[in-house]
């Protein structure tokens, strides 16, 4: 059979023309085209955010963000629809993570910082300007089409929540900065870090300290915690929930695990049609992810032969592949999600979903 040559571009729009719908040509200066155009702007620099974090939490923030950003992108499109909404537990997600940032960030911080403190604060800003103007766009569309109030809404908190997330990572990284300077001093002028020295709440924009210090840090936060009593049931079936919820929306049939921090399960959920087999892998994954603390999709790349855990693959309750994610409070392991029912990228997107949710709880 004769291949049939597909090309990207077809010259439709060398007239000034673009498609919102299937069934509509529009000037490119209409006011839906540049409010559409600059909200994935707004998806793309977010990408960008990604790039210059390692913190797992922070990314699957970005990426339920980005998610959310694209169907009110869609909304756009069409908005006399109604088919694209998301619902106002979104805004409630980005309102919550913003009042624990405010804990470490001062007005003045927020009014007098200048950008590029740091390559993820920097990146921030951009994000933020960005949506000022996306925002700006849309303001500017619904004077002719109707948007909807919760995308504007939307909109408007987004850009706080980038502002005060770019500021909070300056925050962490100036304190890393500082740790980094007292650990490098002559010991006998170099006072020990008391005890009793506030810690900040984990939102997920991580600082990046590591060594003792981190393990000395993550001793400390577990004794305020009172040990594993963070993770119990209740928030186990609350998480649980969400990423449930995430699946269905998504045509996944998954079997959903949580753990404490020492591996154990706190409870299992199976979603109709999942595989058997989907049971056992899940509790290995969510085991997984609290052994090694990280992700297992992380853990996949370094069990490659010549890598840093080549043959860790080999242990029986050991999964090498995407789905497991460590659950982190005060910066301290409480806990491990697993999720298996489709792909590795499949089941490592909806528990780094589960990973954001459960920031929230």
């Amino acid at each position: 059979m004769e291949k049939k040559e597909v090309k990207f571009y077809t010259g439709q729009g060398d007239k000034g023309l673009t498609s919102l719908t299937p069934a509509s040509q529009v000037s490119k200066a209409d006011e839906r085209v540049g409010a559409v155009g600059a909200v994935e702007e707004i998806v793309s620099a977010l990408g960008t955010v990604k790039t210059v974090t390692e913190c797992p939490i922070f990314r699957g923030k970005l990426e339920r963000i980005q998610r959310t950003l694209r169907t009110l992108s869609q909304g756009l499109r069409d908005p006399r629809s109604g088919k694209y909404t998301f619902s106002a537990e979104e805004i409630g997600f980005l309102e919550s993570d913003m009042d624990k940032m405010l804990e470490h960030v001062t007005p003045e911080a927020i009014a007098e910082t200048l950008p590029g403190g740091n390559p993820q604060s920097a990146a921030l800003d951009v994000a933020h300007t960005t949506t000022r103007r996306a925002e700006r766009d849309i303001i500017a569309m619904d004077r002719r089409y109707a948007v909807p109030q919760t995308f504007k809404q939307y909109l408007n908190r987004l850009s706080d929540y980038l502002l005060v997330a770019a500021r909070y990572s300056d925050y962490l990284f100036d304190k890393t900065e500082a740790k980094k300077a007292a650990a490098s001093a002559p010991a006998a002028t170099t006072a020990p870090m008391p005890l009793s020295n506030p810690v900040p709440a984990s939102t997920g924009v991580c600082s990046s300290v590591s060594g003792s210090s981190t393990e000395a840090l993550v001793a400390e936060v577990l004794a305020r915690l009172g040990g594993s009593k963070v993770m119990d049931l209740e928030k186990a079936k609350k998480l649980i929930a969400a990423v449930e919820e995430r699946a269905k929306a998504q045509g996944k049939h998954a079997v959903i695990a949580v753990c404490n921090p020492e591996g154990n399960p706190i409870a299992v959920h199976v979603m109709d049609g999942a595989f058997l087999v989907s049971y056992e892998v899940a509790v290995k994954k969510a085991y997984t992810a609290v052994a090694v603390k990280m992700s297992t999709m992380e853990l996949s790349a370094l069990c490659q032969p010549g890598g840093t855990f080549y043959g860790l693959q080999a242990l029986d309750k050991v999964i090498t592949f995407g789905g497991g994610i460590p659950l982190y409070q005060g910066g301290a392991i409480v806990g491990g999600l697993g999720v298996s029912g489709g792909t590795g990228e499949e089941d490592h997107d909806l528990a780094l979903y589960g990973a954001a949710v459960f920031q929230t709880l």
